[in-house]
């Protein structure tokens, strides 16, 4: 199984407060099967100011990160990427190789919850010009979304990419979050699963319960599928 979205480097963003912190976690990645997880360090968000995300300092990080699984016998394998928060500027961030998923064409995105802005979808086009394809973060944890969910399918036919947090399939965001993502999940909205993970105790690795849950709801297949995307 894969971590696609996840805050596991120490002490560079939100995410992992320490060492102990990260590798706790990833003991806990391993117990679920995980075998590979997709570190997305927050990007450009509000609450970055005064951290770096330069890709020097990051990488850094993620290879003394590396080191550190290997000297504790973690059978993971970690890849680099982040969660780029959306402004007016993708197609000129594209210089920084941290901003998608291991310097490659999808970059995952996320937005504030309470109103998509303006003209986002021009910048998405932009950034499909690039090659690029957008990966948007959790959708099912934005208003717009849980108001409109043809919204989403608006989204799929424009070829982007939705990603599930496993969170909110197992109810740590509340109802609300959990209805909108049982409805985007039977609709063949979604088409990725990332924990989100951002410590070890309130917000771990879950990515097992969640397929568990959803295998349960809409069958194996449709956990196949996720785990093959």
């Amino acid at each position: 199984m894969i971590d696609f979205h996840n805050h596991i480097i120490p002490n560079v963003d939100d995410g992992a407060k320490s060492l102990d912190m990260t590798l706790d976690m990833l003991k806990e990645a391993q117990r679920q099967g995980i075998s590979d997880v997709v570190s997305t360090i927050h990007f450009q968000h509000p609450k970055m100011d005064g951290k770096s995300t330069e890709y020097s300092f990051i990488n850094a990080k993620y290879l003394e990160l590396k080191k550190q699984i290997s000297d504790n016998n973690i059978n993971i394998n970690i890849h680099l990427g982040a969660e780029v928060f959306y402004l007016p500027n993708l197609t000129r961030i594209l210089d920084n190789p941290l901003v998608t998923i291991g310097n490659g064409s999808f970059m995952l995105i996320e937005f504030q919850t309470k109103k998509l802005p303006p003209n986002y979808l021009n910048e998405f086009f932009k950034l499909q010009k690039e090659k690029i394809t957008p990966i948007i973060a959790h959708p099912e944890r934005y208003n717009d979304i849980q108001e409109n969910i043809d919204l989403a399918q608006d989204w799929i036919q424009r070829g982007f990419i939705l990603q599930l947090d496993c969170g909110s399939i197992l109810g740590h965001f509340g109802n609300r979050c959990k209805n909108v993502s049982m409805e985007l999940l039977d609709k063949g909205c979604i088409q990725l699963l990332g924990s989100d993970a951002h410590n070890n105790k309130t917000r771990n690795f879950c990515l097992k319960p969640a397929y568990d849950k959803i295998e349960n709801l809409f069958g194996v297949n449709l956990v196949e599928k996720l785990k093959e995307n």
